[in-house]
């Protein structure tokens, strides 16, 4: 249970980066270490899908006398949009949560392994060279074959891998298995966890779940959306304003920091206090780590 004392952590607060035990560049301890350096005294590491990061960040938070809020970004999948659920202060010992992750990271792996041997009958790329890009036991993904494709040469950064090799109007991506939202929402709330949708208007409209989708989510116990992130639209950002005013929902902002796998800095966007506040009054699975 966690001890329902907001007062004793201070912002500004990041609660979206990423580490190398998913698709970031840096260590957890170095991730929190740059957070700092920018500013941030709250944050959570929210790698996707896993939770082995968090005893390496939370000793370093402990050191720097920062507030460490546990954290991951669960894949899910509505239709052909990518979901991610952004789960904080959960049971990561929950059993439903943890055999789904499971199933998550062994099928992204068995995926990477196809979208590997689909570009290699077109370029000079092999599983090793992915790997080499890996650390410890980190899930494969699109992330790393992107990093391989760099340092081949065959593109120059990421960013040119995924618009490029790496979309799905190329030919050589494959689908990976994801749960609903729904089902993502309910697993992270069952687990004492609070479920917030990661940047859920990147394109607009278009892209965003459909409002009868958003509805179920709330009523399944979703408790916000992450609003503040360099990848929402205005015209998004608006509309979900409302839905989260409507319904009294937590609204936050984050980084989404991946080292240098992207070019999003700590700290260039934040959560208000209130906001990181109520999250940790609601959760009930694992208490933040006071700084």
């Amino acid at each position: 249970m966690t001890t329902g004392e907001p007062q004793r952590f201070a912002g500004p607060s990041d609660l979206h980066l990423h580490s190398n035990h998913s698709d970031g560049t840096e260590s957890p301890g170095r991730v929190v270490r740059q957070a700092h350096a920018h500013g941030i005294r709250t944050l959570a590491l929210t790698d996707h899908d896993r939770t082995t990061g968090w005893a390496e960040a939370g000793a370093v938070a402990a050191e720097l006398g920062m507030t460490f809020l546990p954290g991951m970004e669960l894949s899910a999948k509505h239709e052909w949009r990518s979901v991610h659920v952004l789960g904080y202060l959960f049971d990561p010992e929950d059993a439903d949560l943890r055999a789904e992750t499971e199933r998550i990271r062994d099928d992204r792996i068995g995926r990477a392994e196809r979208m590997v041997r689909n570009i290699s009958r077109d370029y000079d790329l092999s599983w090793e060279d992915v790997l080499a890009h890996t650390t410890g036991d980190a899930t494969v993904g699109r992330p790393h074959i992107a990093d391989a494709l760099v340092t081949r040469g065959i593109v120059r950064d990421r960013t040119e891998a995924f618009d490029g090799i790496l979309h799905p109007r190329e030919g050589y991506y494959e689908p990976h298995y994801a749960p609903d939202p729904l089902t993502a929402v309910r697993l992270i709330t069952d687990a004492g966890g609070v479920a917030i949708i990661a940047h859920p208007v990147t394109a607009g409209r278009d892209r965003m779940l459909p409002p009868e989708v958003i509805e179920r989510l709330i009523a399944a116990g979703l408790a916000g959306f992450e609003i503040d992130h360099r990848e929402n639209t205005e015209d998004g950002k608006r509309i979900l304003r409302r839905i989260a005013a409507d319904h009294d929902l937590i609204v936050t902002g984050s980084s989404d920091y991946h080292g240098t796998g992207k070019p999003n800095r700590p700290g260039e966007n934040t959560t208000a206090d209130d906001m990181v506040a109520r999250i940790i009054e609601r959760a009930t699975g694992t208490p933040p780590q006071f700084g």
